[in-house]
């Protein structure tokens, strides 16, 4: 790292505001972003890690449900989406849907995570329905579904307002909500990529009126296109507010954009360096956070395992099912064994620990699982 001596003071100063466990500005990330070292960035998150979630790595037990791919939105991004007309295009039925959940009862899921396609001959209620469907059928099964896109969609078919939306959504058994759909909050990005789906107010309004409702959600970014530093602190930035206005987010998931059967397919996926730097970047910018997932179906196993040095304290999880990313190029396993979540995370000098959704301790015995208490951090307690 080749700093001048202006450059270097204010890393210097960076630095003690990250030891004081003092907020880093927009234009301090943005230098750290374009001027610092990889290694150097690690460290500094490593030391946020470690303070808020000590030597602990988190996982838990899921399976994934797209239910349909067939989506009236042409994202330039996306290798997932069929037309209606398609060999490709599928929707589920019922009965598929509850053979998917009686699989996650058989492999001890605590959580399913659905989401999919906006299929525009699909009207609510059949939405409505495959939340349904699932609490249903396992009442125990903790279901984090639809992001801030799907969700504006159902509102513009129903023309009821987002809140409505989301207590229909409760009361069918919806118990959380993912973070896709955010992408690049930018316009100068994301016009570019999604320019007709729901834009980044829209998406910061329904995770505010989901937290005003008491559910709790997650956020994500989607790097490595056409962002540049700039675009990436001021998303985080973003986030940072609306968490300090709501307190309503869990875990920040840095997306790598993998360009396979994209409309992008120009662009070279992000090295493994790329990956580290923004997991960096997003534990020393996200202050407010005490989650960082850095998920392994993107970032490849040995990637996700080394961020756990470099600001992420979660890997997701078993992931069975998973296919939005590996329809666009992921050549990742399509779902891991606690086994092997426990070996990567041992090997990583970490210490393995299952969690709910709701980020509370999983208590197995012989084929039964229990909710214990929530899992304590120096962020949580």
């Amino acid at each position: 790292m080749n700093l001048n001596q202006t450059e270097q003071q204010q890393l210097d100063l960076i630095t003690r505001k990250v030891e004081a466990g003092e907020r880093i500005s927009f234009d301090e990330g943005v230098f750290l972003d374009e001027k610092v070292d990889i290694l150097t960035l690690g460290g500094l998150a490593n030391q946020i890690r470690e303070r808020k979630n000590g030597n602990f790595a988190f996982y838990n037990t899921n399976i994934h449900l797209n239910p349909t791919n067939v989506c009236v939105y042409r994202c330039k991004f996306c290798a997932f989406r069929a037309d209606l007309k398609s060999p490709r295009g599928y929707t589920f039925t019922d009965d598929m849907i509850r053979e998917r959940v009686q699989e996650a009862r058989a492999t001890g899921a605590t959580e399913i995570h659905v989401v999919g396609g906006l299929h525009h001959q699909k009207k609510f209620d059949w939405y409505l329905n495959v939340v349904r469907v699932i609490h249903e059928e396992y009442p125990e099964l903790h279901i984090k579904a639809w992001t801030p896109v799907e969700i504006n969609w159902f509102s513009f078919m129903t023309k009821k307002p987002t809140r409505w939306v989301l207590e229909q959504m409760m009361e069918a058994g919806l118990s959380s909500m993912p973070g896709g759909g955010a992408e690049i909050f930018h316009p100068e990005v994301r016009e570019q990529i999604c320019e007709h789906k729901a834009d980044s107010e829209t998406w910061f309004e329904v995770h505010r009126e989901a937290h005003n409702l008491g559910l709790r959600s997650n956020a994500t970014i989607l790097y490595g296109h056409y962002e540049q530093a700039k675009h990436r602190i001021d998303h985080l930035c973003r986030l940072r507010e609306l968490q300090d206005e709501t307190g309503g987010f869990q875990t920040f998931i840095p997306l790598a954009f993998h360009p396979e059967n994209t409309g992008m397919s120009e662009i070279h996926k992000p090295s493994g360096l790329m990956d580290l730097k923004v997991i960096a970047l997003s534990r020393i910018m996200l202050d407010n956070f005490d989650h960082i997932k850095a998920y392994w179906i993107m970032l490849g196993e040995k990637t996700a395992q080394t961020a756990l040095s470099f600001g992420a304290d979660d890997l997701d999880g078993t992931v069975v099912h998973e296919l939005i990313y590996h329809d666009a190029g992921a050549k990742t396993p399509e779902g891991l064994t606690v086994e092997q979540l426990h070996r990567l995370i041992n090997e990583a000098g970490r210490i393995p620990v299952e969690r709910d959704t709701l980020y509370r301790h999983i208590v197995r015995e012989g084929a039964d699982w229990s909710v214990g208490e929530p899992i304590l951090t120096s962020a949580a307690s």
